[in-house]
């Protein structure tokens, strides 16, 4: 049996911030880590499908799987939209022999650690400041000015929980991001 069965792997951070960049670099190089497919009642952006990016699913169907105890952890991230990671994507990924790697937001990574305490790597990715992460959120062309200064303000009130994880990353240039990144993920699984 593998020393990283059962394992996970939480990346989390302010929107904007990179962790999904570094999720992707990861995920690309190392088959044996997963994407875990958050479930979310937002709508699709862009080119998104329903199963490769996200679970969406409607609020009521949302608010029915809480209701089952189908999720580890959930949170109304923004105003009447749910995100969670629903418990039967960690069994999937588990079931093929591989890790699951949880791209979620601060609450809920500090509910999954909590539940999976040694069996769990969270690391906390660090924008330079709060400038430059609006910045970033500013470049993606997908927010209105009202949805921006939200990111902004609940990133600036996250940034503040980076204590809370085993490693922060400073992602300053994406490239020694991600670099730091895999040492981290490479130690903690033994590879």
């Amino acid at each position: 049996m593998s020393a990283s069965l059962g394992k996970l792997i939480i990346l989390t951070a302010p929107s904007g911030s990179g962790k999904t960049s570094i999720t992707r670099f990861l995920i690309n190089k190392y088959p044996k880590l997963s994407f875990s497919i958050s479930a979310t009642t937002r709508l699709p952006r862009g080119t998104e499908k329903d199963g490769i990016e996200y679970h969406f699913l409607t609020v009521e169907d949302f608010r029915n799987r809480i209701d089952a105890n189908d999720f580890i952890e959930w949170e109304m991230v923004y105003e009447g939209k749910y995100y969670g990671t629903l418990k039967c994507e960690l069994e999937r990924i588990w079931n093929q022999g591989k890790v699951p790697m949880l791209d979620i937001d601060v609450q809920g990574a500090i509910h999954v650690q909590q539940q999976f305490a040694g069996d769990c790597l969270s690391i906390f990715i660090q924008p330079p400041s709060v400038a430059e992460l609006r910045r970033r959120l500013e470049s993606r062309g997908t927010e209105t000015p009202e949805s921006l200064e939200t990111r902004v303000n609940k990133a600036s009130y996250e940034m503040s929980f980076n204590h809370h994880f085993t490693k922060t990353i400073l992602n300053d240039e994406l490239d020694k991001a991600c670099a730091e990144t895999e040492t981290v993920i490479k130690d903690f699984l033994g590879w």
